[in-house]
């Protein structure tokens, strides 16, 4: 079906078959195009005058500035962990070597089609977690040539983020766990390494921590007579206590003995060989740092532990949101178990009435 569209005065077209309005401005030799979404001439006009007071605001000596320069400005503004900056810069060189007109084109000709196609190549059969941080990086970057007024808008505004799936891990069993803890410590031709690595992964499933947490402690924030230690989230830096639980305190006697109060608790800062090599000679699936910790909280809510409660040893905030969306399964054993009360008779520890009243 052929596009009808009508002109109207001073740059705004309208689209019968929808009626919708639309801004086509032209300014310093680029034409600008715009949906106004709206139907209502009137208010299609003021936002057609926004629009051009934005293109007005553009820094037109900046007007020839390449893509791959801003990404490089871009660049110089990153922060984070060393993997988060590593994956972005990646994301940088492949945009700029890949993307055709990068080098020399310059940004304010440069097509949301391109972007989108761009996306679609290289990342398009990743993963939703790959492609999302791709789309991240350069909407950013994007975002900070429209501050710096080289663009008008952002010409990946219109690109979506893919929805992530939610896979079940594998998460160990606490008599798993127990295993390979055993098998690690077993390993005497690795002397005091099996000892320190067993430590450290018996301390993080049974303390229910991640591996940089655990790796940060000091013995300064472990106070014994209050059975609590005070956790910093390593994304965050922020603090929060949890308890030293019953199941951890002999581990965390032992540690603390004979450290200084600005020592580490661990002198290692994780211990994944360790733990790979215990999962090949028990046959078990290759658990990570994260399975011990998420055999903590199945484990937890299997013996009942009130979700808020778990989301506090976290050091989560929100109320146990988080917790729940993660563990909506548990272990089929446990579910099992469940629903063998899911029954019409009464139970034992319930009087009925009418016993009550005899």
């Amino acid at each position: 079906m052929k596009h009808e569209w009508t002109p109207t005065k001073n740059g705004l077209c309208r689209y019968k078959p929808s009626g919708q309005y639309y801004a086509r401005v032209r300014f310093a030799g680029k034409l600008h195009r715009r949906k106004l979404g709206t139907t209502d001439f009137e208010l299609a006009k003021r936002k057609l005058r926004d629009f051009k007071r934005d293109i007005e605001r553009t820094d037109h000596t900046k007007g020839n500035i390449s893509f791959a320069a801003v990404l490089d400005d871009y660049a110089a503004t990153l922060t984070g962990s060393d993997s988060s900056l590593w994956d972005k810069r990646h994301v940088i060189a492949k945009l700029k070597e890949t993307l055709f007109g990068a080098a020399t084109l310059p940004l304010r000709m440069l097509k949301p089609s391109q972007i989108e196609a761009w996306l679609a190549k290289h990342y398009g059969t990743k993963s939703a977690s790959y492609y999302n941080g791709a789309l991240s990086v350069v909407r950013s970057a994007l975002d900070m040539a429209v501050r710096d007024r080289i663009i008008v808008e952002n010409p990946a505004n219109h690109l979506k983020y893919r929805k992530r799936k939610k896979p079940i891990r594998d998460t160990p069993s606490f008599e798993q766990f127990q295993q390979i803890i055993e098998s690690v410590r077993a390993q005497v031709f690795n002397g005091h390494d099996a000892e320190v690595s067993g430590d450290f992964l018996e301390f993080i499933g049974l303390a229910g921590l991640g591996q940089a947490e655990a790796a940060s402690i000091q013995r300064k924030d472990i106070d014994l007579k209050a059975e609590r230690i005070i956790i910093y989230r390593h994304k965050t830096d922020k603090g929060f206590p949890i308890p030293i639980y019953p199941q951890v305190r002999a581990l965390v006697e032992k540690l603390c003995a004979g450290k200084k109060h600005n020592e580490r608790l661990f002198s290692i800062d994780q211990a994944r060989k360790a733990l790979s090599a215990a999962c090949e000679r028990l046959g078990f699936p290759h658990f990570t740092h994260r399975s011990l910790r998420r055999m903590f909280v199945t484990r937890a809510i299997e013996k009942g532990v009130d979700v808020k409660v778990i989301a506090d040893w976290q050091g989560h905030r929100d109320g146990g949101r988080l917790i729940l969306q993660t563990y909506s399964h548990v272990r089929p054993e446990h579910s099992n178990r469940m629903a063998q009360l899911m029954t019409t008779d009464e139970p034992a520890n319930v009087v009925s009435m009418t016993a009550a009243q005899a």
